[in-house]
């Protein structure tokens, strides 16, 4: 497909409803609210597009800028293409799940994460820690260097209340994920989760709440997952 025929594919695809969700959750204009179901639908006729997804994404509209993430192709995207996109992500779901997926797929989830926590902007910060978190969930435990993510770990539980709003969602969602997928500092993470307490993040209004790092650990450990890897970090 070109990218006329898929931008007027997605346009077609909008819902009045799914942008008012979207709205409340922090969208930015211009977008039609696309569901992601439907955009799976034509995901699977393009597959991946290196391309496609560059035009996508520089179009600004929200819809195509998530879309872009879905047909990228993480053994083309470079370091330079996603730092780009770091900057110009408008809204969480792209900033927390588009780019930092993306990196994290293309091997560079580590080393950008670890460049984008230092930035002072929110959603490249954001993306840093969502980055790291998503490089623990899909690499293999004898490649992660636990030394530098318990280091990481006591950074969050001495910084995440003072941070921007969704720098502390995401350093939250850091802990999750190394509890969950890191054996090794499962109880340090919970342990720093209970010291944490609750984390406060506007939520823009909606029932959408931030999960309790040591609660959500200890659901994963009870169902017997812990230290399960994930194949991809896109899904």
């Amino acid at each position: 497909m070109t990218y006329k025929e898929v931008m007027s594919t997605l346009e077609s695809m909008g819902n009045p409803n799914t942008k008012k969700i979207l709205m409340k959750h922090g969208a930015k204009e211009p977008f039609w609210g696309v569901k992601v179901g439907d955009m799976k639908k034509i995901q699977k006729k393009i597959k991946k597009d290196h391309e496609l997804s560059l035009q996508l994404y520089k179009s600004g509209n929200g819809d195509a800028m998530y879309f872009a993430g879905l047909i990228a192709d993480e053994n083309q995207i470079t370091k330079e293409h996603l730092r780009q996109w770091a900057k110009e992500a408008k809204w969480h779901m792209i900033s927390e799940y588009t780019v930092p997926w993306l990196a994290a797929d293309a091997g560079y989830g580590e080393e950008l994460g670890l460049e984008w926590i230092e930035s002072g902007e929110e959603n490249v910060a954001s993306a840093g820690w969502s980055a790291l978190a998503n490089h623990i969930l899909i690499t293999p435990n004898e490649e992660l260097d636990v030394a530098q993510y318990e280091k990481l770990l006591m950074r969050v539980e001495k910084e995440i209340h003072g941070v921007s709003n969704r720098v502390r969602y995401t350093m939250n969602g850091y802990v999750i994920a190394l509890g969950s997928a890191l054996p090794e500092l499962t109880e340090k993470a919970i342990a720093a989760g209970e010291r944490i307490g609750k984390v406060n993040v506007d939520m823009g209004g909606t029932a959408c709440k931030v999960p309790s790092s040591p609660k959500y650990i200890r659901k994963i450990e009870k169902m017997g997952r812990l230290g399960k890897k994930k194949k991809m970090a896109r899904c």
